[in-house]
């Protein structure tokens, strides 16, 4: 039978003692446990009923001296199931958001007041020079901190995930930016002739990611049959330039390809069969990146939404980012009266809702036509 007693210790701290700890096997008894409680004595006797009952049912956790940042630090180190690029965001997110403001607590002594006031501070002033963190930002790094005291409840080193006690702040839906019809002959009439176009003209026709058209090679393209292939994608990290398979199985699609954008192709691989002929790189073959720098080198994604940056201010196109001409094929496709299960099929998503969650609002705007279709047929055929 497990026993404890509480000690004052100040005008509100309290001593609890109890046993835990597996029983000693030739003495049958238990460690002597000491933890320091600050609060009411109500409050002492509460975390030392909870303690015992986690004695009592096998999932008290042996005391350690290990801080926050310390075991943050050590998970990220050997979490192989983290892709490079969510490992590369997770570190960022604990360096610069969790560890400044909570890094030295002992990771057994984290309290759920101390991720209420956590994330207040985050809102407040967790930006740079002080300025207010983003709902967003803050969301993703209370999930980071969720899913590193998961794995440490999971590996017994903790008694409970206290991040599962609060949810990350609430971020206010946005409707994505997305380029109108008469915006996206625009961009492709004021970017011809500049290296981009067949780029974009690829994104605007397919709906392609970035990391996609990035780490597309001519083997994935069938000109002939206006298709192409898309079965991975280029990953840029601290580490370099890397290719990736779709996150789901959806992502690995075969996409039609308009009329203008298979011209566009061609007339691009015309062009850099002239280039890769003058540095003698021979044909290009299946293997062979689609769009490359011009010394024939991968095309890194983030250099080119740099570059779309750059052109847009430069040719005074609509200023969104690369993503946005993803969101505008989207909405032409919606516009042309595709159904979700199309749409979500043509950009990769892994669920219909995936598609509604994004373009929700655009699929309201067919409701008077879905209302007016439901008329015509419940109207008397007599009428």
């Amino acid at each position: 039978m497990t026993a404890g007693n509480i000690t004052r210790r100040g005008k509100s701290s309290w001593r609890l003692k109890y046993e835990g700890g597996e029983p000693d096997a030739a003495t049958g008894r238990r460690a002597t446990r000491y933890v320091t409680v600050r609060g009411t004595k109500k409050e002492a006797q509460i975390e030392l009923i909870r303690l015992l009952d986690q004695v009592r049912a096998g999932t008290a956790v042996e005391p350690s001296t290990t801080t926050l940042a310390e075991y943050l630090r050590s998970w990220l180190d050997v979490d192989a199931s983290l892709a490079p690029k969510t490992l590369e965001r997770y570190r960022q997110l604990a360096e610069q958001q969790i560890i400044p403001h909570l890094g030295t607590t002992l990771l057994q002594k984290l309290r759920p007041v101390q991720i209420d006031d956590w994330h207040t501070l985050l809102l407040k002033q967790g930006g740079k020079d002080g300025r207010p963190l983003a709902a967003r930002t803050v969301g993703h790094a209370h999930r980071v901190l969720r899913r590193g005291l998961e794995r440490a409840l999971r590996l017994e080193v903790v008694s409970r995930n206290v991040a599962a006690a609060f949810r990350a702040p609430k971020v206010e839906a946005t409707e994505v930016v997305i380029l109108s019809p008469d915006q996206i002959a625009e961009v492709l009439e004021r970017l011809e002739g500049h290296a981009l176009y067949p780029i974009v003209s690829l994104a605007l026709g397919t709906g392609m990611r970035r990391g996609e058209i990035c780490g597309l090679a001519w083997g994935a393209l069938d000109l002939d049959k206006a298709s192409v292939k898309i079965e991975r994608s280029m990953e840029e990290t601290d580490a370099g330039l890397r290719f990736k398979p779709p996150k789901s199985r959806a992502g690995r699609r075969a996409v039609s390809l308009p009329a203008n954008v298979v011209d566009v192709l061609r007339d691009h691989r015309r062009q850099q069969m002239q280039m890769r002929l003058l540095l003698g790189q021979g044909r290009a073959g299946a293997d062979d990146l689609v769009f490359t720098l011009a010394d024939g080198n991968p095309y890194p994604p983030d250099k080119l939404s740099r570059d779309w940056g750059n052109v847009a201010r430069d040719r005074k196109l609509p200023r969104v980012m690369f993503h946005s001409l993803r969101h505008a094929h989207a909405s032409a496709l919606i516009a042309a009266g595709l159904d979700v299960v199309a749409v979500s099929r043509r950009l990769g998503h892994s669920s219909p809702a995936i598609t509604l969650t994004v373009y929700a609002h655009l699929f309201e705007n067919k409701d008077d036509a879905a209302a007016a279709a439901i008329e015509a047929t419940m109207r008397p055929k007599n009428k």
